[in-house]
């Protein structure tokens, strides 16, 4: 269900840059969707990980916008997700992105999902982030 002020808040947005005026909805599947991914073994190439690593950004910025009810409704999902997330992926404080995106301007309090890594290293990703110091923490059989 969308509070009434999704729309207001995507367009806010969209006008301080994001490419679109994105629904709340929108971006909290696109996050859950990242982190089932992540946990599943994210292959795909760096700069496409750190593209969609963006969707939490956006939440992070949409957060200050909405009406209070909203944030009621939606913050146990994305505390959810926010929690699977922290648990498939290993803290370095970024120095494995930052070899590959620019971070230094994320707050590292606010935006802790930029200084995480995944623990499961497979394909493209696994290849590009081992090659800048990443350590496979996959659990083992």
């Amino acid at each position: 269900m969308e509070p009434p002020n999704d729309q207001a808040t995507g367009e806010v947005l969209h006008q301080r840059g994001w490419r679109k005026a994105f629904t709340l909805a929108e971006m909290i599947d696109k996050w859950a969707w990242f982190v089932v991914t992540v946990e599943n073994g994210y292959d795909d190439m760096v700069d496409e990980y750190t593209n969609d690593l963006y969707s939490r950004n956006w939440l992070h910025e949409a957060w200050v916008l909405l009406p209070g009810h909203a944030i009621v409704t939606w913050t146990p999902r994305i505390k959810e997700f926010d929690d699977r997330f922290r648990a498939a992926t290993v803290f370095d404080d970024g120095q494995v992105l930052a070899q590959f995106h620019r971070i230094s301007s994320f707050d590292p309090d606010d935006m802790w999902w930029w200084r995480r890594y995944p623990r499961l290293l497979v394909g493209d990703l696994g290849r590009d982030l081992r090659s800048a110091g990443a350590v496979d923490h996959a659990p083992h059989p």
